[in-house]
């Protein structure tokens, strides 16, 4: 066992990749190895097996929405697992087309309603005629953040007992044109819009990477009693 070795799982890090997603995981392991420690990134995609818990950091990209529809049908396998893992308050950060997933459901502009896992109570709906794109600006618990959209999926909460959004809306749209809040913040899981990527705000990431480390510990100590 390496104690020194954060593990990260990038789901379909090959096919959810929108505007330079990767670059949130490749920040986080940057601030990592400052505190002395290395990253292993494992991609995990169509048909591979994967448990959350072997892993102290889970990240999901956006992608198009052919890639989202592929994406979708194989998501299933994993429900059960992160269920568990996001519910068991471990850190997860979800962007754009991964964030959607997470939800209910995500209603096409041609009707189609593409199935999601149903873990956290939102639901995205497209709308062409809206698109929502460019700088935004929002305010968190971490401080500002500044950063860039291009959807036209508006997500809404279903619960908002549950659910709260990640931050303010100051320049831009977020989740929806209506609610002037962007992504979601539930226990230890992020969901955003924000590409750029999101984590080049080094509050936001200074703050997961915190979680990270809590859950490494967490992980290790775990795994050593029961050795």
């Amino acid at each position: 066992m390496n104690e020194n070795l954060i593990k990260i799982a990038y789901l379909y890090e090959d096919l959810m990749n929108t505007y330079g997603d990767s670059g949130d995981v490749k920040i986080l392991s940057f601030l990592l190895k400052r505190q002395g420690y290395d990253t292993q990134v494992d991609n995990i995609s169509l048909g591979d097996e994967f448990n959350a818990f072997d892993y102290d950091f889970v990240f999901f990209g956006g992608g198009q929405d052919f890639e989202q529809t592929v994406v979708a049908k194989d998501l299933p396998r994993h429900k059960l697992t992160l269920d568990k893992y996001i519910n068991g308050g471990n850190p997860m950060l979800c962007i754009c087309g991964g964030y959607q997933l997470m939800g209910d459901y995500y209603k096409t502009n041609s009707g189609i309603t593409i199935k999601g896992l149903g873990i956290l109570p939102l639901h995205t709906v497209f709308k062409a005629d809206k698109r929502m794109i460019g700088d935004t600006r929002y305010m968190t618990e971490w401080g500002e953040v500044t950063a860039f959209e291009n959807h036209s999926g508006q997500t809404y909460f279903d619960n908002t007992n549950k659910l709260h959004p990640l931050g303010e809306m100051i320049e831009g749209y977020g989740n929806n044109p209506q609610d002037h809040v962007e992504g979601l913040r539930y226990r230890n899981f992020i969901g955003s819009y924000s590409h750029g990527p999101l984590l080049k705000n080094t509050n936001v990431a200074n703050a997961i990477a915190e979680m990270i480390l809590k859950r490494h510990q967490d992980r290790i100590s775990d795994e050593t009693a029961v050795k």
